[in-house]
C-alpha cells in the first residue's frame, strides 16, 4: 500500500485563513491547523500542530468515517470505537424478537463471537487529501447553468477514476466555500465490518429522546466494532476467514480523565454546516424549512410508533429509521429555537448589508456585486418548489421496497451509457454498494409500515397547489385519497420486491428486462422515472448556476470576515476537520448553570425503572456496591459518566474521539446541547457546547459490569 499524502494548502488557501476570535470556534482542516500553531499551544496542546497536517501520522490517521459518522481505531487488532447510535443500525441489523440486542446488548468474548454488519455498512480511513481547484474551475470555464455543473461532474468522475485505480480505495471530489475550491479526497473503504461489544439500550441510550441534546447526560453511548479484510490483507467482503485489520496507527486510551479547564481536542467528519450561507436562506431555514420538516418527520414518527405498539416484529425492524426520526426532530426543533434565541436572522442580515456596503468601496465590486445578486435570484427561485422537493425527497429516503424499484429502474437506465456518463452513484464502482442496501431491505421492511409512510406523504403532496404538482405523480397515485388507498393496496399486494432473491435477480437482469417488467412496483418507478429525470435536470441547472455565482458571495464574505479578524473555514462537508477548546461548564440562562462532569449518582437519581430511566440492575447493583477503583474522579472519588466541552462540533461528528493534551483518547463524542443545536448554521460561544462520553466510564461497565477483559487488554488498559 502506498503511504498516504497530504498536501500542505495554507498558501493556496490564501484569504481561507485567520486567526480565531474564539479559540474554541471551528472546524479547521488539518492543513490550517498550522497557521493556528500559537492559539492552539496557547491553548494548551502539547504536540506539534505541524503533525496535525500530516495524515500519514498519528493522531489523524486513526480517525476514521464510520457510516455517516466518525470512530476511530484503538487497536492494532482493527478495534474500532463509535457511539451506539451510529452503530445502532448494526446492532438492529442482528436483531430479532428472539434475540433482541437492541435491548440487551452484546458482547463477544473471543473473535468468532463477532457479527457481520449489515452488507452496505463502510469504513473510511483518509490517507490523501489535495487540491485540484485549477484542473476542476479550468474545465467549467465559460460555461453556465447545467452545463456548468456537468463539466464540474465530468472532470470530478474522471479524477475519481483514475485515483481508485488503486485497489481497495474510495475516491471523491469535494468543494469547499460552496465552488471556490475542490478538493481530491482518497480514502481507503473496508467492507467487513463486525459488532463487538454494545451496551444494553438503557445503558447506550439511557434517557433516549427525554435527554436527547439535554445536559446533564447519563448515558454510555459507545459500540465496539472491529474491522477485517481478507488473507492477503486487501479489502473484502464480509467472509469467515477474513482477518482483523491492522491499521498503521490507532489512539492509546487515556488511563487518567479530565476535569474543568482542561485542554481538549476532537478529530472527526462532521457532516453539513451552513455557517455561510446568504442572509436569505437564514430566513428561509426558519421561517419554512426546519417547521414544516419537522411536522411531516412527526407524522412519520407517528406512522411506525403506532404499528410497533402491536408488532414488535415490525418495531424492530424500523427501530433505527424511528430512532433516527426522533433525533432528526429533536435537533431540529432545537435548532429553530436556538436560532430565533440568538435572533439569526437578523444577526446575519445585519452581517450582510454591512458586508456589501464595506464590498462597494472597495475595487473588486463591480465584478461581484453582480454575481451576489444572481444567487439571491437563484435562491429565490429554487424556493418555489421547496415543499414538492421535500415531500418527493422523504418519499425515496424513507421506504424501503418504492425506493428499490426506484434504483432498480434508475440503474437500469444508466447501464445503457458508457460508465463515465452514468449518474454519480449508479456506476460501476457504486454497484456493489446496491446490492449491500438491497440485501438488508429484509430486515428494515414491514408492508403495512410502508404504506402507511407513503400514504402520510402522498396525502400531503395531493394537497399541494397545481404549481408544484408533477404529472407522472399523479397519474402514478391518484388525486384523491381513495384512489391513493386503492393503487398502494394494489400495489404492494402485488410485487414480488419484498424477496431478496427478486430483487437481486432485479439487479442482475439486462436494463431491457428491467424497463419492461410487470412487477408492480417496478412499474410504478418507470412511470415516476421520467419526472424524476427532468426534476433532477432542473436541480442540476440551478446547482450549476450556484457553483458558478457563490464563489464571488464567499469571496466577499472571506476578505471582509478576515478584515474583522473573524474566523474562516470551510463549512463541514463530511470532510475531516479538527476542533479543539475546553472542558467547560455552561450558563444556559438566568440563574441556571451546569457543571461540565455528570456521575453515576445522576443515573440513580433519574432512575424510575420504566423507559427511557430504566437502568439495568446490573449496573444499578454496580453502583450501589461502589467499586470504582481506577476509574473515579481523583478529587471527588466519584465515577464519572458524560463531561461537557465548548468543541465546536455537528452531525457527523458522532462517535469522534475527543483527546487529551497529550493526544490521548478521553472521550467519545455523542450529542450537542439544546441551546447549542443551531450552532450548524451560527456559532454563538455562550452557548454551544459538546457532550461527550468519559472513557473512564466506559471502561469501568466493560471492567465491573459488562466483563470484557480481553477487550480491555487489547485496548492497553487492561481491568482492574
Amino acid at each position: 500500500m502506498k503511504r498516504p499524502t497530504f498536501t500542505l494548502l495554507a498558501a493556496a488557501l490564501g484569504l481561507a485563513i485567520a486567526i480565531p476570535t474564539h479559540a474554541d470556534e471551528g472546524m479547521w482542516m488539518p492543513s490550517q491547523l498550522p497557521s493556528i500553531a500559537k492559539p492552539l499551544r496557547e491553548a494548551g496542546f502539547q504536540g506539534n500542530p505541524a503533525e496535525l497536517a500530516d495524515l500519514t501520522k498519528a493522531p489523524l490517521n486513526a480517525v476514521v468515517k464510520v457510516g455517516g459518522a466518525t470512530g476511530s481505531f484503538i487497536s492494532d487488532d482493527g478495534l474500532v470505537l463509535t457511539n451506539h447510535h451510529v452503530a445502532f443500525g448494526v446492532i438492529q441489523y442482528n436483531s430479532n424478537a428472539q434475540r433482541d440486542l437492541i435491548q440487551n446488548g452484546f458482547v463477544s468474548h473471543e473473535r468468532a463471537e463477532e457479527l457481520p454488519a449489515n452488507p452496505d455498512f463502510r469504513l473510511r480511513v483518509t490517507t490523501g487529501f489535495d487540491r485540484i481547484s485549477d484542473k476542476v474551475l479550468a474545465a467549467a470555464k465559460g460555461k453556465t447553468g447545467r452545463a456548468y455543473f456537468d463539466a464540474i461532474d465530468a472532470i470530478s468522475k474522471a479524477t475519481v477514476a483514475e485515483c481508485e485505480r488503486e485497489s481497495g480505495m474510495r475516491c471523491s471530489v469535494v468543494n469547499m466555500f460552496y465552488g471556490r475550491d475542490f478538493y481530491l479526497v482518497k480514502q481507503l473503504e473496508l467492507r467487513d465490518l463486525r459488532l463487538v461489544y454494545a451496551p444494553p439500550r438503557a445503558i447506550g441510550n439511557y434517557g433516549d429522546e427525554v435527554d436527547n441534546f439535554v445536559w446533564p447526560r447519563h448515558a454510555g453511548d459507545f459500540t465496539l466494532l472491529r474491522a477485517y479484510v481478507g488473507p492477503d490483507g486487501k479489502p473484502a467482503d464480509y467472509a469467515k476467514d477474513n482477518v482483523p485489520y491492522h491499521p498503521p496507527a490507532h489512539l492509546q486510551v487515556a488511563r487518567d480523565g479530565v476535569k474543568e479547564g482542561d485542554f481538549v481536542m476532537l478529530a472527526g467528519y462532521p457532516g453539513i454546516t451552513y455557517r455561510h450561507r446568504t442572509a436569505a436562506e437564514f430566513a428561509d431555514q426558519v421561517q419554512w424549512r426546519l417547521p414544516t420538516t419537522v411536522e411531516v418527520m412527526q407524522q412519520l414518527e407517528h406512522v411506525i410508533e403506532d404499528t410497533g405498539r402491536d408488532d414488535r416484529q415490525a418495531a424492530i425492524r424500523y427501530a433505527s429509521q424511528l430512532q433516527s426520526l426522533k433525533n432528526n426532530i429533536k435537533r431540529f426543533q432545537g435548532e429553530l429555537d436556538g436560532l430565533k434565541r440568538s435572533d439569526a436572522v437578523t444577526v446575519r442580515r445585519k452581517d450582510e448589508d454591512a458586508m456589501l456596503a464595506w464590498l462597494a468601496a472597495q475595487p473588486q465590486a463591480s465584478k461581484l456585486r453582480p454575481q451576489i445578486d444572481q444567487v439571491g435570484q437563484l435562491i429565490a427561485a429554487g424556493n418555489a418548489t421547496r415543499e414538492r422537493d421535500l415531500l418527493l425527497g422523504m418519499m425515496q429516503t424513507q421506504t424501503q421496497l418504492l425506493r428499490s424499484a426506484i434504483v432498480l429502474q434508475r440503474l437500469a437506465h444508466e447501464r445503457g451509457r458508457p460508465d463515465a456518463q452514468r449518474e454519480a452513484g449508479y456506476q460501476l464502482r457504486d454497484e456493489e454498494l446496491i446490492a449491500g442496501t438491497l440485501r438488508q431491505v429484509q430486515r428494515r421492511y414491514d408492508p403495512a409500515v410502508e404504506r402507511r409512510l407513503l400514504t402520510a406523504l402522498l396525502t400531503r403532496y395531493q394537497k399541494l397547489p397545481d404549481t408544484q404538482r408533477v404529472p407522472e405523480f399523479d397519474a402514478a397515485f391518484g388525486r384523491t385519497s381513495e384512489a391513493l388507498s386503492h393503487k398502494l393496496e394494489q400495489v404492494y399486494g402485488a410485487t414480488q420486491l419484498g424477496d431478496e432473491a427478486a430483487r437481486l435477480g432485479w439487479l442482475k437482469a439486462d436494463p431491457a428486462t428491467v424497463a419492461k417488467s410487470d412487477d408492480a412496483l417496478l412499474v410504478v418507478a418507470a412511470q415516476l422515472q421520467p419526472a424524476l429525470l427532468r426534476m433532477e435536470d432542473e436541480r442540476k441547472s440551478h446547482e450549476g448556476d450556484l457553483l458558478r455565482l457563490r464563489p464571488g458571495y464567499m469571496d466577499a464574505l472571506i476578505a471582509y470576515r478576515q478584515k474583522q479578524g473573524r474566523a474562516v473555514y470551510p463549512d463541514a462537508n463530511a470532510t475531516l476537520r479538527v476542533s479543539y477548546g475546553k472542558v467547560t461548564p455552561l450558563k444556559a440562562r438566568d440563574a441556571v448553570t451546569y457543571e461540565p462532569l455528570t456521575t453515576t449518582a445522576g443515573i440513580v437519581e433519574k432512575n424510575t425503572g420504566a423507559v427511557p430511566f430504566d437502568a439495568p440492575k446490573p449496573l444499578l447493583d454496580a453502583i450501589a456496591k461502589g467499586d470504582y477503583e481506577g476509574y473515579a474522579e481523583a478529587k471527588t472519588q466519584q465515577m464519572p459518566v458524560d463531561f461537557l466541552s465548548n468543541l465546536d462540533t455537528t452531525g457527523g461528528n458522532s462517535g469522534s474521539p475527543v483527546l487529551n493534551a497529550k493526544g490521548e483518547l478521553v472521550g467519545l463524542n455523542f450529542d450537542s446541547n439544546w441551546e447549542a443545536v443551531s450552532a450548524s448554521w451560527m456559532f454563538d460561544p455562550r452557548y454551544k457546547r459538546a457532550i461527550h462520553v468519559d472513557l473512564r466510564y466506559m471502561r469501568w461497565l466493560m471492567d465491573k459490569v459488562y466483563p470484557a477483559p480481553q477487550l480491555l487488554k487489547e485496548m492497553g488498559v487492561p481491568a482492574r
